[in-house]
Formats: C-alpha cells, structure tokens, sequence
C-alpha cells in the first residue's frame, strides 16, 4: 500500500508547530500547519505520520495553508476502539473544521483512498488521489494480510512490517532493513486500519466503484511512471469512474515522489 517515508523516524516536524483538534467521538488527533494562502490537507498512507508528508507540506507553503497530521493510532494523536473507517473520515471533518474555510485534500497510496471516502461526505474544493494501491478484480491477498495481522496478535510489530512490505512488492533483504527502522514497529499495530480502509466499501473486486462515482469535486489521479504496474493500472481505471477527473503522470517516479517533483504538479491542479 505505502512505502513508508523514513522521516517518520527522523522527526522532521518541529514540536512547537503541533496543534490538536478533538474528533467526534474524542479523540485528539495531532497536526502541523505551516505556510498560508487556501488549505490543503495532506494524508498519508500506511505506517506514516504527519512527519511523512513535512517536506511536501514546506514545499507547498509558498503558496498554501498545508495541514499534516497524525492519523489516530499514530505519533501523537489518540485512538479509541473499536476501530471504524468512519472515524478517520471524522478526524479529517475536524480538520476540516479547523481549516476555517475551503480545503483540498491530497491523499497518498492508502491515505488516498481515505481521502476518496471521505470526499464522498465532505465538501472539499479539490481532490488529488496519488497511487490508491486498488488491486485488480481477480488479486486475492488475504493470507498476506493474515499473516500481518497474526504477527501484531503475537507482539511482533517488526515482522508485522516486514511482512506488510513485502506485500506492497519490496524485495526481502530490503523489506527486512526498512521494517527495522526506528519507530516503524510503534506503528504496526495501525495496519489494520489501512487494510480496513482498502476493504471499505468494495462492491466487487479491488476497486470501490460505488464510492468513487460519488466523489464529485474536481480530482487528479496521479502515478508514477515507474511504480508498480499495478498502481499504474489503477489510476488509470479509477479517473475512468470518477465522475470529474483527470489523469497526470509523474515521469520517472516511483512510489514515493521527492517533493520537487511533485509540489510543482500538486501547485499547478490546486491554482484551478
């Protein structure tokens, strides 16, 4: 679903920048905001932070109010069980509501699809969707995920990752030195969310279709051109469902995009 950014463990965000909003059901979710100009809100994907997205976040702030944050479970925000897709969405309302006015979202890899559901509901004034990691009709990844999931029952958060990581397609030797990068393990347990969050909805096969031709505000899909085929493939198909979108790809990228090369395609969709 994500590689996670090793800024995770790096702390990129100053402290004295967070703020908190309290969510729906009372959990506080912790944020950065940084820069000025209209909100945009980025989400990240699986085993990130808010640190994950900070360069992009210092990248956009020329020209925007970017919000990063915490999704529950992770660095400093709460987590109240049980775990409801539904409540991330609020999370994310409360961002909303903090924002004071029109927000865009920007979401990657399964934060991405969080940002399409919450779409449906919430009235963002644009909507980028980059690599949602929607498998194809006929993939069938259960044991994978079976096999995260009995690691983190068994406290082991590290082979939870790795395990995580060689489902998104990382070789084993490399799977093995990120899912032993500091921090990392605190996150796993939050694994399940996303898996939830991939699940959600699904009316047949790997792609939500229902969901995603009720997401009306204007959107962008992105992919890089040297991403997994598979991510390729789905972007394509989800801008062919969604009711107002439009494809860019990011030549030359991978899964993750340093925030050079993907602030200036981000600036020039939200100037819209």
């Amino acid at each position: 679903m994500n590689h996670p950014d090793r800024s995770l463990a790096n702390g990129y965000a100053k402290e004295e920048q967070m703020e908190h909003v309290t969510s729906a059901d009372g959990t506080t979710i912790a944020y950065d905001r940084v820069g000025s100009g209209s909100p945009v809100i980025l989400v990240g994907g699986a085993l990130c932070d808010r640190n994950s997205h900070g360069p992009l976040a210092e990248a956009l702030a020329d020209e925007y109010d970017v919000i990063t944050y915490d999704r529950r479970g992770r660095g400093d925000s709460g987590d109240t069980t049980p775990y409801d897709v539904q409540r991330e969405v609020e999370d994310i309302a409360a961002l909303l509501t903090a924002t004071g006015g029109t927000t865009a979202i920007y979401g990657h890899s399964s934060g991405a699809a969080l940002a399409a559901i919450a779409a449906v509901t919430l009235p963002f004034s644009q909507v980028v969707l980059h690599e949602p990691p929607y498998g194809p009709d006929d993939a069938d990844t259960s044991d994978d995920g079976r096999q995260v999931i009995e690691a983190l029952r068994d406290g082991r958060n590290q082979d939870a990752v790795e395990q995580f990581l060689l489902m998104t397609g990382l070789p084993k030797e490399i799977a093995q030195q990120v899912a032993a990068t500091p921090g990392l393990a605190d996150v796993a347990p939050t694994l399940p969310y996303d898996f939830a969050v991939m699940g959600h909805a699904l009316d047949h096969g790997g792609t939500p279709v229902a969901l995603l031709r009720r997401v009306t505000a204007d959107t962008l899909v992105l992919a890089g051109t040297a991403t997994a085929p598979f991510m390729i493939d789905a972007a394509h198909r989800i801008t062919e469902i969604l009711p107002n979108a439009t494809y860019a790809d990011l030549p030359g990228q991978q899964h993750a995009v340093p925030p050079e090369a993907l602030a200036p395609v981000l600036k020039d969709f939200l100037r819209r």
